[in-house]
């Protein structure tokens, strides 16, 4: 299944995709794509669904951010190895742990804001999964079975913020709109290897990321078992798993994110995303 919530901000309603491309309302049978509705028996009770038998939602209509307010937005950082050389910096012994503030969840096609004071904005595609069933000290041969599905994000940074201005990594990947996410959830029976994913970024016309996730340090098993090491992780959390080259920091010179940027990121089965980037209103 593709799950996916519709609507406009702060509006959205459950829904899926169904197999000609419509969106299907869910708003009868799920709340919301929550805790409750990733859990297996959630995800069971959706897949029985004959979505012809759902009412189709009228286009054109805003697609939300699959995952509302994740408990847990967690990114792994410098996990592909193409990316770490790029950066100039040594291949990291263990995963490295960072958290994006839940509030900074946007819409796959949202704008991203440019924040007061930003100098070197910058884009990331991530393939990321959210957790199904729950628990501490997963290991990896059961890992698999935790996952409810995987999205589609933007690790949007500001790299003066993440960099210069002491402290955690957080401080520059949590500015509202910098976690664009979706535009769909993609349960795990319609992936189930992700191995060897393409991802792909655009900017204003021109390819600048264009990886696979064969390249990842640490596997999604890995991840998972590292973070159950050090805390319950909960069905909804999301996790992003890092990123391959050619962000706008590798690049030479720099090329960072300016208002009126155009952004594209794609991935097969996860879906494309679409923003421009434009100055914060209240900066």
């Amino acid at each position: 299944m593709k799950l996916l919530r519709f609507g406009a901000l702060g509006e959205e309603k459950p829904g899926l995709l169904d197999h000609e491309g419509q969106i299907r309302d869910l708003s009868s049978h799920v709340r919301e794509i929550d805790a409750e509705a990733l859990s297996p028996a959630g995800l069971a009770h959706l897949a029985d669904l004959d979505p012809e038998t759902l009412p189709i939602v009228a286009k054109p209509v805003r697609v939300g951010a699959p995952i509302p307010r994740p408990g847990k937005f967690i990114g792994i950082g410098l996990n592909y190895a193409d990316h770490a050389a790029e950066a100039g910096l040594p291949i990291p012994e263990q995963p490295i742990v960072f958290y994006k503030a839940a509030s900074c969840i946007s819409g796959p096609n949202d704008d991203i804001l440019h924040p007061r004071g930003s100098d070197r904005l910058d884009y990331e595609v991530e393939f990321a999964f959210v957790i199904g069933t729950g628990g501490r000290y997963i290991s990896q041969e059961n890992a698999w079975d935790h996952i409810a599905g995987y999205t589609l994000v933007n690790d949007i940074s500001e790299r003066t913020f993440q960099l210069d201005r002491g402290g955690l990594w957080s401080k520059g990947k949590s500015f509202d709109t910098f976690g664009p996410t979706g535009p769909y959830l993609v349960t795990r029976d319609e992936l189930p290897q992700a191995g060897h994913h393409p991802l792909r970024t655009v900017v204003n016309g021109e390819v600048r990321q264009d990886g696979t996730t064969a390249t990842m340090i640490f596997d999604i098993p890995s991840i998972i078992e590292h973070l159950s090491l050090y805390q319950t992780l909960e069905p909804g959390d999301l996790v992003c798993t890092g990123t391959p080259p050619g962000v706008g920091m590798g690049l030479k010179p720099p090329q960072y994110l300016v208002p009126g940027d155009h952004i594209e990121l794609s991935s097969p089965i996860l879906g494309t995303q679409s923003m421009m980037v434009i100055k914060d209103p209240l900066a």
